[in-house]
């Protein structure tokens, strides 16, 4: 019976490793907004974590899908280091953005992370009816072993994102997305999902637009 349980919970973690973490919960756009060709964006992650390589892919990934749509993108962290706008106020921090030519903003904000412990059954798998049901002793261990085999108990976590995108002309939030992750396997793999996901609905929600095919269309 440890066999079938062993390689029940083999395929489960594979299933889990190949589907996706990352969810859209909502999405705001305000009205009257067209997409528009930024000229530079800077993509920030506000993020209270003891070191820095969770921000690092969660910048570097989104700054990789903004430039697979021919935008010029750039990481805060790379361009301006960890601490570039401590200590400053805000029209300090917007002239230093406005002079290095930035024209929108992206925030990444962790907002919130949960643990929660989730029981699972010990036996997790099905057998056909041919298998053990036509002989009593047969019928009788594998269902003793059903029911009083000891389940486990796991961590599941759960990280509550909101990314904004503001237009620094007008200084005004254009766009906002709400996301909750569910155990990522790696900060890497959680930076190229999220990523690729807000900026799919970026897209979608006329945010963004592909440059490259504005660029094909107008020849």
């Amino acid at each position: 019976m440890k066999k079938y349980k062993w390689i029940s919970l083999v395929l489960i973690a594979l299933l889990t490793g190949c589907s996706s973490t990352s969810k859209i919960t909502s999405s705001w756009k305000a009205p009257d907004i067209q997409v528009r060709k930024y000229n530079k964006i800077m993509v920030l992650a506000l993020i209270n974590e003891k070191d820095r390589t969770l921000q690092e892919n969660m910048e570097k990934h989104m700054v990789g899908d903004l430039e697979n749509l021919g935008y010029n993108a750039i990481s805060s962290l790379q361009e301006y280091g960890p601490k570039a706008f401590d200590k400053m106020d805000e029209n300090t921090a917007i002239g230093k953005l406005k002079n290095t030519g930035v024209d929108a903003v992206i925030t990444i904000v962790l907002l919130d992370k949960r643990k929660e412990r989730k029981y699972v059954p010990g036996t997790m798998y099905y057998s056909p009816y041919g298998f053990y049901y036509s002989r009593f002793w047969g019928y009788r261990s594998a269902l003793y072993n059903r029911i009083y085999e000891p389940g486990y108990y796991v961590i599941d976590t759960k990280d509550f994102w909101e990314s904004n995108v503001y237009d620094m002309p007008s200084q005004k939030l254009v766009y906002s997305v709400q996301t909750q992750s569910f155990d990522p396997g790696s900060s890497e793999s959680l930076g190229h999902e999220y990523g690729r996901l807000i900026v799919k609905d970026m897209v979608k929600s006329d945010i963004l637009t592909d440059q490259h095919t504005r660029v094909a269309s107008n020849e």
